[in-house]
């Protein structure tokens, strides 16, 4: 995936994929709406919200990790690297009937989407053959699909795609500049070749970012004019605010204000108008009003269950009473 950034006259900037081109955003210009005054930018994110989504609607998803621990990669904020030591052992493959036994519990709770996480580089074809019976299991139940997987090599996201995947995620993480700070095992450019993959095989991308990493707010700005700029824009964007696991290099960051995390929201919504925005890791750590709050700038979507992966996610009861209070319904 090719990407080349050209400023226009109204201060966004023209992207240029596989020869395509479409109406992006520069840093600069999502800097200036982060510069806004709170009010201001919640107001601007919540009448983008309201041109293209239901304003109190949400949609639901449930995360399960089908694959634990003893990923290769050196992630800093993951606690699933076997480079750290995170008390996150390496687990085989959860069986299909424990997936599918998930599967219905989400959708009895009210989730649409079932996403499926595999701590791995890339799978090998022995282990993409067995997600593949089991998105294939999953879809059958009624439920979209997702999978993380890692990076894809030629060919995988055509299989995916063959097995009923609807959804693959892929984060960029964070600003092309900041990424080497982050993660070393594998490049930016890794990325956009497996979302590049993902798009050809007819699968919708989910992809985001984590804040609070040590990031700047220009390098925060960077991550939303990068997300904004893949063509097209991705279907599904979850922003996670970061999760501190002891063991892991970023146990000791400090913690995003929650002010800017809702200003990243809204930054997200603004410049992604048409993408479902996903309040994602670090939602167990947030008051209610705060992400009453990310709702407002733009948030319309949330995983929903007791746990993210490895970490910990407000309770199915918890989100039903917060929905409530806020009369909101699942989308």
């Amino acid at each position: 995936m090719q990407i080349r950034n050209t400023i226009s006259n109204n201060g966004q900037a023209g992207t240029t994929v596989h020869g395509g081109r479409t109406d992006g955003w520069t840093r600069e210009a999502v800097q200036a709406l982060f510069e806004l005054p709170f009010n201001d930018l919640l107001h601007r994110a919540q009448t983008v919200h309201r041109l293209h989504f239901d304003a109190n609607a949400v949609q639901l998803s449930t995360l399960l990790s089908i694959k634990t621990g003893g990923c290769p990669e050196d992630c800093a904020y993951c606690p699933q690297s076997a480079r750290y030591r995170t008390g996150v052992e390496n687990e085989p493959l959860v069986p299909l009937e424990t997936v599918l036994a998930a599967a219905r519990a989400a959708k009895q709770n009210g989730a649409t989407r079932f996403c499926m996480g595999a701590a791995w580089r890339g799978p090998k074809q022995r282990d993409l053959e067995q997600v593949a019976e089991r998105v294939r299991a999953v879809k059958a139940l009624g439920l979209e699909t997702c999978a993380t997987l890692g990076l894809l090599r030629e060919g995988q996201a055509e299989e995916l795609k063959a097995a009923g995947l609807d959804y693959y995620n892929h984060n960029l993480d964070t600003a092309p500049e900041f990424y080497g700070e982050i993660i070393t095992t594998r490049t930016y450019r890794d990325r956009l070749d497996t979302l590049a993959r993902v798009r050809r095989a007819g699968i919708k991308v989910c992809c985001g970012g984590i804040v609070g990493m040590g990031e700047s707010r220009a390098q925060r700005a960077g991550l939303i004019a990068g997300l904004a700029s893949l063509a097209p824009q991705p279907e599904s964007v979850p922003i996670n605010d970061l999760v501190r696991v002891e063991g892991t290099p970023l146990e000791g960051a400090p913690k995003l204000d929650w002010s800017e995390f809702v200003r990243t929201i809204a930054c997200a919504r603004i410049t992604m108008p048409r993408s479902t925005v996903r309040l994602s890791a670090g939602r167990a750590e947030m008051p209610e009003a705060v992400q009453a709050l990310c709702f407002l700038a733009g948030a319309n979507s949330i995983f929903y269950g007791d746990k993210l992966l490895t970490t910990g996610n407000p309770e199915a009861a918890r989100d039903r009473a917060l929905l409530e209070k806020l009369g909101i319904r699942p989308a």
